[in-house]
């Protein structure tokens, strides 16, 4: 085995159990909120005593010239995904919305639906992924929470994007920690 580079090494928690199948080239992370699997395009090694995943550039099959050019771009992909995988099983992801403007309120409903009043004459109606969670902790604070990243960071995309923050008051739906910068009116 060649010297790996340190940026294509991951280091694995001891409260997460890896499975590494090299026949179905999968990947199976196990932890505290799920099992997750990876669908791998190169080999890895997995150094036990260490708790290591090393990730290489040799492919499962065999690949034309063209694509062997871009195996880095696959090394340091899968690296990204296996670090994704190991925060998605260990830990609860997040994030914070919150309303500004006058009258602008949130409120969730029992058949996971979230009832959302923008300054339009009608409710907008949202209804949450069963893999998700919504929270409203105060009528004009959310929290969109769950186990994956990808899920979480769309869904609070798409309720963003039902009243997108305007630039001259900065009303609408903004995440926790934007801001924006206000354009002046006209002159009169």
């Amino acid at each position: 085995m060649k010297k790996l580079k340190k940026k294509y090494t991951v280091k694995v928690p001891e409260n997460i159990t890896l499975i590494y199948c090299e026949k179905k080239e999968i990947l199976v992370f196990e932890g505290g909120l799920g099992k997750k699997t990876l669908k791998l395009k190169v080999k890895i090694f997995f150094l036990k005593k260490k708790r290591i995943v090393a990730i290489t550039s040799t492919p499962f099959s065999i690949l034309s010239t063209n694509k062997q050019k871009k195996m880095k771009f696959i090394q340091g992909t899968t690296t990204a995904a296996i670090k994704h995988l190991l925060i998605e099983t260990s830990a609860l992801l997040y994030k914070k919305l919150k309303l500004v403007g006058v009258g602008y309120k949130a409120f969730e409903t029992e058949n996971r639906l979230l009832l959302l009043k923008l300054g339009y004459s009608h409710f907008i109606y949202f209804r949450v992924d069963k893999t998700l969670s919504i929270f409203c902790l105060k009528s004009t604070k959310l929290f969109v929470y769950g186990n994956c990243y990808q899920h979480v960071t769309q869904t609070a995309s798409l309720i963003r994007a039902k009243k997108l923050p305007e630039p001259y008051k900065g009303k609408g739906v903004l995440y926790e920690n934007e801001k924006i910068e206000l354009k002046e009116g006209k002159k009169i």
